[in-house]
């Protein structure tokens, strides 16, 4: 099961998602009754702006720029396997979002839709997944898609 704590750094977030947690809960309860997952996975998911989302980008990546997703996994994939084996319940890490970079890609259109696939992108991360070679996006990629489809399927 996966249970993720929504953070509202920023307002103007409102405007897009009038309650962020319940349309989150609504998203990953889709996602739970497929997966029905033996271990609890928790993490935030932080919804800032530009200006956070740089500071953190250059602080922890030593990219002094702007981006859409940022994702803090706390464990290696190594080290989750072992946390999964070990315990009931295991902290993933954070995610942050960038409200800006969500808006200028399609000018509000679809903005839930680009939403989820940022999330579901940094979630993704959490659980250890990695797209620096070829063959590590094509296995993230799947498994991202395998979520927005749980997410799409009315």
């Amino acid at each position: 099961m996966i249970k993720i704590n929504v953070l509202l750094s920023n307002i103007a977030w409102k405007k897009y998602l009038r309650e962020p947690q319940i349309f989150i809960n609504k998203k990953i309860s889709k996602i739970n009754k497929r997966e029905k997952k033996k271990i609890l996975f928790l993490c935030s998911l932080v919804l800032s702006n530009t200006k956070e989302i740089r500071k953190l980008n250059n602080k922890f990546r030593k990219k002094n720029k702007s981006t859409d997703v940022l994702s803090f996994p706390f464990y290696n994939k190594n080290q989750l396997q072992k946390m999964i084996k070990l315990k009931k319940e295991v902290y993933l890490g954070d995610i942050i979002i960038n409200l800006n970079k969500i808006k200028k890609k399609n000018y509000n259109i679809e903005f839930q839709n680009n939403f989820n696939k940022l999330w579901v992108h940094g979630l993704v991360h959490l659980f250890g997944h990695l797209h620096k070679k070829e063959s590590d996006y094509k296995k993230m990629h799947k498994v991202e898609k395998k979520y927005l489809d749980i997410l799409n399927d009315e």
